[in-house]
């Protein structure tokens, strides 16, 4: 009786904790929507006619971004003032092109929300000035029924989407936090990589953003690693940079023991699904030994690649000449950058890997034994 009290009890607890913690998420979220309210009831009162005579601004403390609206309706504008200032927006607007291309070059937007059709200067030609002067800035279109196509056309000119009026204030909030997501996840890719030199034992456990490359492990131009052992065979695997560009591996096909591979020769392929990867052999050698259990679980290559996630063990054929033409140490972290930068040009990895295959995981030389 005793102990069905006792759990009783922490039950009762439990839920009035759950409780109190609704409760105040709740009273947060709503003090956070009148002091909202108050900002938009004072700010759209305030003078701004010396940045632009139409403008009305209202600023929210710690706004999740900062939008120019423009559209030459007031009623409209006024519905995006109310709707995403609510939201957690800062916004201002204004009623005509040129002035949304004056405030673009004098303030720092991470939006731009334009009507498609508007006497003087239309949505198009906003598009066209606003990508062109401020590249980093997103630009979304406002369009009605009979202008979709011409929204869509305005991608080509630098507008990353549109949304249409009539809106509902469900569909705004939702339109612009999806825009707000895939801003963030373009800078985020947008971002200079962090590569650092560490030891060994640090190597696996990168954060997501950071490259790491082992002290003491060359690398070759094919994205594979190279280790001398104490014996003076070569362990081999696959790269920091391959590992994140490929993703999750399911399972690795080597070369089986005895074979003899040249420099530059695939060595294994690794597989996900139907998609395929070919690795180069860093030098020339012959596999005495292979990490068996890879070809049915490939998931240590992809989580600890330098130490679980070995591939094969060579006996080099001529180490003393091949090495010279892998990194090792500080030039890493210089390479690493270049192909970090070409990875992005060429966008997300193609779903067969073939292309990034034939760019980046094919030996540029091969060398006999």
């Amino acid at each position: 009786m005793t102990a069905l009290l006792v759990l009783l009890l922490f039950a009762g607890f439990a839920v009035v904790d759950i409780l109190v913690r609704v409760g105040a998420r709740r009273l947060a979220q709503a003090r956070a929507r009148r002091e909202r309210e108050a900002i938009l009831a004072t700010s759209v009162r305030l003078d701004f006619t010396q940045e632009a005579p139409t403008l009305k601004r209202v600023e929210v403390p710690d706004a999740l971004a900062r939008i120019l609206a423009v559209d030459d309706e007031p009623i409209v504008l006024d519905s995006f003032r109310k709707i995403l200032v609510l939201a957690g927006f800062s916004v201002d607007t204004v009623e005509s092109g040129p002035e949304a291309l004056g405030l673009v070059q004098r303030r720092d937007y991470d939006f731009v929300f334009t009507d498609l059709k508007m006497p003087g200067m239309d949505g198009v030609e906003v598009v066209k000035a606003v990508h062109h002067l401020r590249p980093d800035v997103d630009i979304a279109v406002i369009t009605g029924y009979g202008t979709i196509e011409s929204a869509v056309e305005t991608m080509q000119h630098g507008a990353v989407d549109y949304v249409q009026k009539p809106f509902t204030e469900e569909e705004l909030v939702a339109f612009a936090r999806r825009l707000l997501l895939r801003r963030q996840a373009r800078l985020e890719r947008e971002r200079r990589p962090s590569v650092r030199l560490v030891a060994p034992a640090l190597a696996d456990a990168a954060p997501g953003g950071e490259y790491r490359v082992p002290g003491g492990v060359f690398l070759s131009e094919g994205h594979t690693w190279a280790r001398i052992e104490p014996d003076g065979n070569v362990r081999v695997g696959l790269d920091d940079f391959a590992r994140r560009a490929l993703g999750p591996i399911e399972r690795v096909e080597a070369a089986a023991r005895g074979t003899a591979v040249r420099r530059g020769e695939t060595l294994f392929t690794v597989r996900s699904g139907n998609r395929a990867a070919r690795l180069p052999a860093p030098l020339s050698g012959r596999v005495v030994r292979v990490h068996e259990a890879l070809a049915r679980d490939g998931s240590p290559v992809s989580e600890s690649p330098y130490e679980r996630g070995w591939v094969v063990v060579l006996e080099p054929a001529n180490l003393a000449r091949e090495l010279p033409g892998l990194r090792i140490g500080g030039p890493v972290v210089a390479w690493y950058q270049e192909e970090i930068a070409r990875l992005r040009q060429m966008g997300e990895v193609p779903e067969d890997w073939s292309a990034f295959e034939s760019e980046f995981l094919r030996a540029r030389t091969a060398t006999p034994i």
